[in-house]
């Protein structure tokens, strides 16, 4: 498909409940510097782990359109909780292409060798049926160890990857399934790559880390070609263009990881975003 360069030189919308999101970003830059990339964190509403699929589905929804709006040519849905639960629903009622995350439990089963490994994600993402499904088709011979990571995500967000405390929780979620021999550790929520150190620091060499982030990415590259949508090649020299960054929240975290864990200084909007489930939130 030959499109026009100015479809092709349109945004790449990233959305996430909130920060976790940065690691795909992180990831898309790396891998396709010419893109111009739109990040969205509904922090005003994160955690979504914690919210009926209703409520997750009107979000993912309400963002993509918003992102439509603002231009997007593509929509990459970086958190696993609403992959999880509205990727296809949001899918069948947006205009452009859509690539969502899910834990990496297939790279998980080929890495084992001991056949035991853990799953760190969010209690939605643990008991949707797409995770069951991804269990069912790629971890027959593996046992898999699913395990809530409650308090991560609201960690991440507060700019918390390295405390005591922090280090406590993880301990109590990662130690059991070393107990019980998994040699290999699904991050299973973008949220917890930033927390890789912090697992490191407990597991060691024990443990292979999963993280899908540069699958996603890889992903994206695909459709993209797949749709005749990727950005002409950046001239020699050229630097990659400015992401532009936008919070439904005050945006003063989305400024802080950005910088500690990304050294990008980004200048944050603030945005308003309603959604059904919001105005009914708003009326109460």
């Amino acid at each position: 498909m030959n499109l026009p360069a100015s479809t092709r030189a349109a945004p790449i919308g990233i959305f996430d409940s909130g920060l976790g999101g940065l690691s795909v970003l992180r990831a898309v830059r790396a891998l396709l510097p010419a893109e111009r990339l739109v990040y969205v964190a509904d922090s005003r509403y994160a955690p979504y782990g914690q919210r009926d699929d209703d409520f997750i589905a009107d979000r993912t929804l309400a963002i993509g359109e918003w992102l439509v709006a603002q231009g997007a040519k593509a929509l990459v849905v970086a958190c696993n909780t609403a992959t999880a639960q509205s990727i296809e629903f949001v899918r069948a009622r947006l205009p452009i292409p859509l690539v969502g995350v899910e834990p990496g439990i297939k790279p998980a089963a080929l890495l084992s060798r001991s056949r035991v490994a853990g799953v760190l994600a969010t209690q939605v993402t643990l008991r949707s049926a797409r995770f069951q499904a991804l269990i069912e088709r790629h971890a027959a011979d593996l046992r898999v160890l699913s395990q809530p990571g409650h308090g991560l995500v609201e960690a991440v967000e507060r700019c918390d990857v390295d405390s005591p405390d922090l280090v406590q929780l993880l301990r109590g979620y990662v130690e059991p399934m070393l107990d019980a021999g998994a040699d290999t550790l699904v991050l299973g929520c973008t949220h917890y790559p930033f927390l890789d150190a912090a697992i490191r620091s407990i597991v060691g060499e024990r443990m292979t880390l999963v993280d899908t982030s540069v699958a996603i990415a890889r992903q994206l590259e695909r459709v993209l070609d797949q749709h005749g949508l990727r950005a002409d090649a950046l001239a020699s020299g050229s630097e990659s263009p400015e992401a532009r960054f936008c919070s439904t929240s005050d945006g003063a975290h989305l400024r802080t990881l950005a910088a500690a864990l990304l050294g990008i200084e980004a200048q944050v909007e603030r945005v308003s975003i309603p959604s059904r489930r919001t105005r009914e939130l708003a009326s109460l």
